[in-house]
């Protein structure tokens, strides 16, 4: 079904432009093979021997959206569904094949699992975590005690960060990226955690960020995680963009759509899947990004 057309002029502030994005991928692959004239001893040697073919992944279909300042964008979706790779392209870690990533400062990705070290305890961690950020020791000194704080790891953070359980390795990680305050935050399955106390420090930290800087992107599992902490949903399925809309009403589809999922109702889901994107408005973005500059120029 075809969706409502609505032409959006980027001549105001907005912090984030994505302008008829697509993102593929090439990919090796043996499907082709037929398996009745080739057994699994034989997919596995001619793929050792180099005999393989490529295959085109399409990650994200033509999309295009206007994120203004001050909000809180959640995006939600099955594995597979681009939402990853949406990050990618607006943190500038990655290109897009065609369109084009429009940004009014540098992207931060709330992330630094590459610079943290489980032998080392948590409080070394924030050192490494917070240089591997740009950050000075000066700097780092006028944030610590904050950082452990959000983190609730109190005595904790003086353990080998192996020791910790993954929610406290989340709460350590956001703590750590969110001592910054990036014009643009990017939120990638960082806040997946039950403690209900880090919700609400993290959801106050969140809004500090929003008011104090531009916009923040979050991708997460939690529904209740979106609901707590954005003012605005993208659902994507397979590179689709199925709903952009308010929290409660888009994570009650999608939370519909994959209960019947669950439950093998195919059809069903299906429908609700179709009926989401046909009420999606889309978002023709005009030549007129002034101010804003594109993510691959930085």
């Amino acid at each position: 079904m075809a969706a409502t057309e609505e032409t959006v002029f980027v001549d105001g502030s907005p912090c984030v432009v994505l302008d008829a994005v697509r993102m593929s991928y090439t990919v090796p692959t043996t499907a082709h093979v037929p398996a009745a004239n080739m057994g699994l001893v034989g997919k596995a040697v001619r793929k050792l021997m180099g005999h393989q073919d490529n295959v085109r992944v399409d990650a994200l279909n033509e999309i295009s959206i206007v994120v203004e300042r001050g909000e809180s964008v959640g995006i939600i979706g099955r594995n597979g569904s681009g939402k990853s790779t949406m990050m990618k392209l607006i943190s500038g870690q990655e290109s897009p094949v065609s369109g084009a990533v429009y940004a009014s400062s540098t992207p931060i990705m709330l992330g630094v699992n590459a610079a943290l070290v489980p032998d080392l305890s948590g409080d070394q961690n924030i050192v490494l975590g917070c240089l591997a950020m740009g950050m000075d020791r000066a700097a780092i000194g006028e944030k610590f005690d904050s950082i452990v704080a959000l983190s609730g790891l109190a005595k904790a953070i003086h353990l080998p960060m192996k020791t910790y359980s993954s929610g406290m390795g989340s709460r350590l990680r956001f703590a750590i990226a969110a001592s910054v305050n990036p014009e643009i935050l990017l939120v990638d399955e960082a806040l997946n955690t039950g403690d209900a106390q880090f919700i609400d420090r993290s959801t106050a930290r969140m809004a500090e960020l929003r008011q104090n800087a531009g916009c923040v992107f979050i991708v997460s599992h939690s529904l209740q995680t979106i609901q707590d902490m954005c003012s605005r949903v993208f659902w994507l399925d397979y590179g689709d963009l199925i709903m952009d809309g308010a929290p409660l009403e888009t994570t009650a589809a999608y939370k519909s759509f994959t209960d019947h999922l669950a439950k093998g109702n195919k059809i069903s889901a299906a429908l609700i899947k179709d009926e989401a994107r046909a009420n999606l408005v889309a978002t023709q973005v005009l030549p007129r990004i002034s101010g804003r500059r594109k993510v691959d120029d930085r």
